[in-house]
């Protein structure tokens, strides 16, 4: 587990559960379809479901599975599972069976609420042994009969609450350990630099799995101001709900903010908001135009983050115009260096690689040391924070000014409409529907998706109609997001002079 030699900011930490003691009581919390919490309602909700998992999961440290889309349960599940001394694995609604058994079995879940549509497309096989499998309706009309509601607890902020699963460039989703101190601080931090106060409504958009999704929550129950869960269809759909709700922060991806741009912005809309937040891919100059443009009161802030440190960096709103391509400074809370390939700091101007240390540091990868060691090691010795830093992988620089600029990433990741998306689950699941003997999957970039999905592929010998089929097979084991685009096929693939599959060809090939 990392540790950190500043206590002072670790002292500033809470048991995650708290932020339900943020706001006043009649101030609202978390508005709903059918009814809007305040937050004395919040406070009583999140005693009564903790207590509910209480009795159902007793043992400290077990891991409970949400898997529905934004609602009560949902929203309220992070924090009740915290209170109950539990680890919450929330699951992405988009996620078909395959991938949510993945996440079932890696994190041991113990519990599995989730929809009855979502239920039922669980095959034989797809639960770890002795999970118990519950209809979020049953678990949301029991909370009134709840005997024993648990009062905010005090428990180790240093302990694990929360698992969240994020793809990387090779294998399947990895879990990324997040203790009360990570989640606490990253709220505390989001909602001092954005300025956030009790009068701020927040329209969550974002899926919930997401640290960027959860945080819209956090950050904004930490200042004491209301959420507004959104599942939407079309762009539409959002412009709506700012004018309904008087919507203060809207938080994006690229592509969400690029078909933003692209409908109407009545002024009921789009005059309440005062801040909005980007990340999960960089700003495009033209983008920024627009948006400044349609939100000329909003104060834009685009940001750079990885799961594994939750938050690193944030532009001020004020330099975006000025310094559009730069990722800003650190944010509070997190220290950023910028090292070498020799292993000291690098000078102003020269390339190197970013490392985030500081107490937002996760505690790791679930049951991965293998993986944990290759990504949090050792801080460098120059840090102020010391403990376990993280080795990102993507290269910046530091300009003069202290501003940093994003030059390259090491990795393979695609990053399509926000999502990350590791490239070897694209092609274990083409190869797993035995039409296909080879694959490669590549993210070539978009402008609407930062990145559209290539998958080239060879055709299996005894593979049936495979160009009709494949596209059928994959719709079934992967989720929307993660769909090709594109689909290449090749009767022989190039290699690479160590015999590999030769990805730079192909993708010089595509780019062509």
């Amino acid at each position: 587990m990392p540790t950190v030699t500043n206590p002072d900011t670790l002292s500033r930490a809470k048991p995650l559960d708290h932020l339900a003691e943020c706001g006043g009581d009649d101030s609202p919390a978390l508005v709903l379809r059918n009814h809007t919490l305040s937050f004395k309602d919040l406070r009583d909700r999140v005693a009564r479901l903790s207590g509910w998992l209480r009795d159902r999961v007793p043992q400290q440290g077990a891991r409970v599975a949400s898997w529905a889309a934004k609602n009560e349960l949902t929203c309220l599940m992070p924090l009740a599972a915290a209170r109950a001394g539990l680890v919450h694995v929330p699951i992405n609604p988009l996620l078909k069976h395959s991938q949510a058994a993945h996440i079932l079995a890696d994190s041991g879940s113990v519990l599995l609420l989730a929809t009855k549509a979502r239920l039922a497309s669980l095959e034989e096989g797809d639960l770890p042994p002795g999970c118990l499998v519950i209809d979020e309706n049953a678990v949301l009309e029991a909370l009134d009969s709840v005997a024993d509601p648990l009062s905010p607890s005090e428990n180790n902020t240093d302990a694990l609450c929360a698992i969240l699963y994020t793809s990387g460039s090779t294998g399947r989703p990895k879990g990324v350990m997040l203790s009360h101190a990570n989640l606490w601080l990253g709220a505390e931090s989001v909602a001092h630099y954005l300025g956030m106060g009790n009068d701020d409504v927040t329209l969550g958009v974002l899926p919930l799995s997401f640290d960027y999704g959860q945080n819209q929550l956090f950050s904004t129950w930490f200042a004491g101001g209301c959420v507004v869960p959104l599942d939407y269809l079309f762009p539409r759909d959002v412009v709506r709900a700012c004018a309904k709700y008087g919507v203060t922060t809207l938080a994006a991806v690229p592509p969400l903010w690029v078909q933003l741009t692209e409908v109407d912005w009545p002024e009921e809309s789009s005059s309440p908001l005062r801040r909005l937040t980007n990340s999960g891919g960089a700003l495009t100059e033209d983008l920024v135009a627009d948006l400044r443009n349609i939100f000329p009161q909003a104060r834009l802030f685009p940001m750079y983050g990885l799961t594994e440190a939750f938050r690193s960096t944030f532009l001020d709103p004020d330099l975006v115009e000025s310094h559009p391509t730069s990722m800003g400074k650190a944010i509070p809370h997190a220290e950023i260096m910028v090292i070498g390939n020799d292993g000291n700091p690098s000078e102003t101007g020269e390339e190197g690689e970013l490392v985030h240390c500081g107490p937002l540091v996760a505690q790791g990868y679930w049951q991965d040391p293998e993986r944990t060691a290759e990504r949090f090691k050792p801080a460098p010795v120059e840090s102020k924070y010391g403990g376990i830093a993280v080795w990102s992988g993507d290269r910046v620089k530091r300009a003069a000014d202290g501003l940093l600029y994003f030059v390259g990433r090491r990795d393979a990741m695609i990053k399509s409409a926000g999502n990350r998306i590791s490239p070897q689950e694209i092609e274990d699941a083409a190869r797993a529907t035995g039409l296909v003997a080879e694959a490669v999957a590549l993210g070539i970039a978009d402008e609407r998706l930062g990145h559209s999905i290539h998958l080239v592929v060879r055709a299996a010998q005894d593979a049936d109609n495979p160009q009709e089929a494949l596209p059928k097979a994959l719709a079934k084991e992967l989720p929307n997001f993660m769909q090709p685009h594109v689909i290449h096929w090749r009767g022989k693939m190039p290699l690479n002079p160590n015999g590999k599959l030769d990805r730079t060809a192909l993708k010089r090939e595509i780019e062509a």
